[in-house]
This record gives structure tokens, sequence and C-alpha cells, in this order.
């Protein structure tokens, strides 16, 4: 269950992130609003999840979720240049996370 916490976050990150570049500086109020909303969200599933799991995988699995659903959606959605290289250093992050999840252990 603390890693789905943890998967959830990451997917709240990515929410975050796109919405802060929605917002143009805090300057819309509806991206700034789901910004927060997402931020929230993401920093407090991730805090719960923390209970049960090792900070340095659970917290790497949390940036790379981010990292990897930012990407793939500035790509699809706001016209992020796409390249063969970005994609394999996207998949390699997603490997990554997978493998830190494996890897991490419940108290």
């Amino acid at each position: 269950m603390a890693w789905l916490l943890v998967v959830v976050a990451g997917l709240l990150e990515t929410g975050f992130a796109v919405c802060l570049k929605l917002s143009h500086g805090f300057t819309r109020l509806w991206p700034t609003i789901a910004f927060c909303i997402f931020a929230l969200g993401s920093f407090g599933l991730l805090t719960l999840s923390l209970k049960k799991l090792d900070v340095g995988p659970a917290y790497a699995v949390w940036t790379g979720i981010g990292a990897a659903g930012t990407a793939i959606y500035g790509m699809i959605f706001l016209g992020d240049i796409v390249s063969t290289l970005k994609i394999v250093s996207i998949s390699l992050v997603i490997v990554g996370v997978i493998g830190l999840q494996l890897s991490g252990s419940a108290h």
C-alpha cells in the first residue's frame, strides 16, 4: 500500500509541475490553484508513505515518476521537443524507478 501512495504522489507531482508551467509565474488563477492542490496531495501522500518505506528509494521513485511523467506530458501536450535521446533517457529513468521500487523494503 505504501508503494501505491508513492506512485500516486509521483503522478500528482507531474500534475503540479505542469500546473506550475501553466500558471505563468502564478499569474493565472486556476492553474495556480491546481498547482497548490496537486502539490499538497503529492507531498501529503509521500509523507504518509515514508512511515513505512525507506526514504531513499521512496523519494527517488517519487521524483522519477514526476520527472518522467512531466517530460512525457510536455512532449505530448505542450509542444516540447521530441528526440530519440530524450525518449531513451526517459525510458532509463522509468527502468531505474522500477528497480528502486523493487529494491525498497517495508519496515
